[in-house]
């Protein structure tokens, strides 16, 4: 059993993380502003409420727990919902003020939350990758303070990396777009539809180019990582997501509509073929998904028949458009 400090413990992911590695066996740590309701605490969870800005907090805390391990979930999470300056200044100090004090106190694996926005999809000034699917190797063009706050967390853990070589093993990891288990229930996601209503209109889920991870799949990731960390090279970076795409139809059919020009690049991506590979987190780690809208709809009856309905219904729309 390792001790594992989490920051963000109490958001979205963050709950899922914390009680997926309390299930794993895990004593957990999860440090956040705002505290889960003591009925919400998984068995074998402590928790904290703090401000990781404030100076010396971070270290603090950290000599304090004595963790293993960190994963750092912290951030202001949706991109827009803060002033440019508070997103960019909040989350490039939040990851900076966590991996130092862990590095500065010898934690063993630290382990950072990154975004695939960090491509730059959805840019107002047009965007194309070179190639789809998207992978670790796609260039990063950040078009706002979310998606360049990542891509600096991401770099924070590199340059500790070539600091520390290997005495601090460090990764960073890319969530897609975070499904919560009481979303497949009927909860509003994060921008505010259902499920069914993502599903069956496909201009929903198009500005994240249909990608989508549940958020206990991240948790198993997660403490898959953490036991690969010392296997596997210092500083990686990871796409974590489902192995399907969050549309009924193929993305070589939807993808040039919601993203021009896109037809030959996204030929390929046939089937349930999502626009987000995969594959370094099987290869390096082993590591499958085993989650997807397919069966975790299924598996609720009342919500699969909202679904169905609603999916025929725009389906209906596609074949007349």
């Amino acid at each position: 059993m390792s001790r594992i400090f989490v920051t963000g413990g109490s958001g979205r992911l963050g709950r899922s993380v914390v009680a997926g590695l309390a299930e794993a066996g895990h004593h957990v740590i999860s440090v956040d502003r705002d505290a889960l309701p003591a009925e919400l605490l998984p068995a074998g969870v402590e928790q904290a409420t703090a401000d990781l800005l404030a100076p010396g907090e971070a270290l603090r805390l950290l000599r304090d727990a004595r963790p293993d391990a960190v994963i750092h979930l912290a951030a202001i999470a949706v991109p827009f919902s803060a002033p440019e300056d508070v997103i960019f200044a909040t989350n490039t100090r939040l990851a900076f003020a966590v991996i130092s004090a862990a590095t500065e106190l010898g934690v063993p694996k630290i382990i950072t939350a990154s975004s695939p926005t960090v491509l730059g999809y959805g840019s107002p000034a047009g965007w194309l990758p070179p190639s789809f699917p998207l992978d670790e190797r796609t260039p990063p063009k950040p078009w706002n303070a979310y998606a360049l706050s990542k891509l600096i967390a991401e770099q924070t853990v590199q340059m500790f990396a070539a600091a520390q070589g290997d005495k601090i093993r460090y990764a960073a990891f890319r969530p897609c777009f975070v499904i919560s288990p009481e979303e497949w229930e009927g909860a509003p996601t994060q921008q505010g539809h259902t499920l069914a209503e993502r599903l069956a209109d496909p201009a929903l889920s198009a500005p994240a180019l249909f990608n989508y991870v549940d958020a206990r799949d991240v948790a198993e990731f997660l403490d898959l990582l953490l036991d690969r960390m010392e296997s596997i090279p210092n500083g990686e970076t990871f796409f974590v997501g489902a192995a399907d795409a969050l549309a009924t139809a193929p993305l070589a059919e939807l993808m040039p509509r919601f993203l021009p020009g896109s037809d030959a690049i996204s030929g390929g991506l046939t089937g349930t073929s999502p626009a987000f590979s995969i594959a370094k987190a099987q290869e390096l780690l082993g590591w499958q998904p085993k989650r997807s809208w397919r069966t975790e709809l299924k598996s609720h009856q009342t919500l699969n028949d909202e679904t169905s309905a609603l999916v025929t219904a725009g389906s209906g729309t596609k074949e007349t458009s």
